[in-house]
């Protein structure tokens, strides 16, 4: 990976299904200092806990079949959730001119969630996307992998 470049104010957005890391530059394009900006992160309950219902039963309307419906996967769900207010969030910031552009860095799978909920102005904004999953290190290590 070539040596990524980031300009002061920007931010680069750590993330995957269940924390993310919103982090500033508040070095500039030559040092790169980043700095946690806001974490984000949901609860993650247990199955169990999420649902209780056994999957359900379809009756067909001519004769006796009958199959069953796939049970929620609350996981993914709460997933979705979490990653859909996360780009609400990153919307509003470019609103409120918080931020003019950012990176985002997540796992491939966090990431698919993430494009299919982007807003315009968010999409326009995304300059470099990253898929790896680097939430669970610390920011110093992230800014090292990144920008060194």
């Amino acid at each position: 990976m070539s040596k990524l470049k980031i300009d002061q104010g920007e931010w680069v957005v750590v993330c995957d299904g269940g924390k993310a890391l919103i982090l500033e530059n508040i070095g500039d394009r030559i040092s790169p200092n980043l700095r946690t900006a806001e974490a984000r992160e949901h609860p993650d309950p247990l199955t169990h806990e999420q649902g209780t219902d056994s999957p359900g039963r379809v009756h067909a309307s001519v004769g006796t079949a009958r199959s069953s419906v796939e049970q929620t996967d609350w996981h993914d769900q709460a997933e979705r959730e979490f990653l859909q207010a996360l780009v609400g969030r990153l919307d509003l910031a470019l609103r409120n001119g918080e931020t003019k552009s950012m990176i985002v860095v997540a796992p491939p799978r966090a990431l698919g969630m993430l494009r299919q909920a982007y807003t315009a102005s968010v999409r326009g904004a995304v300059r470099d996307e990253i898929d790896k999953d680097l939430v669970k290190i610390p920011v110093y290590e992230i800014e090292k992998r990144l920008f060194s």
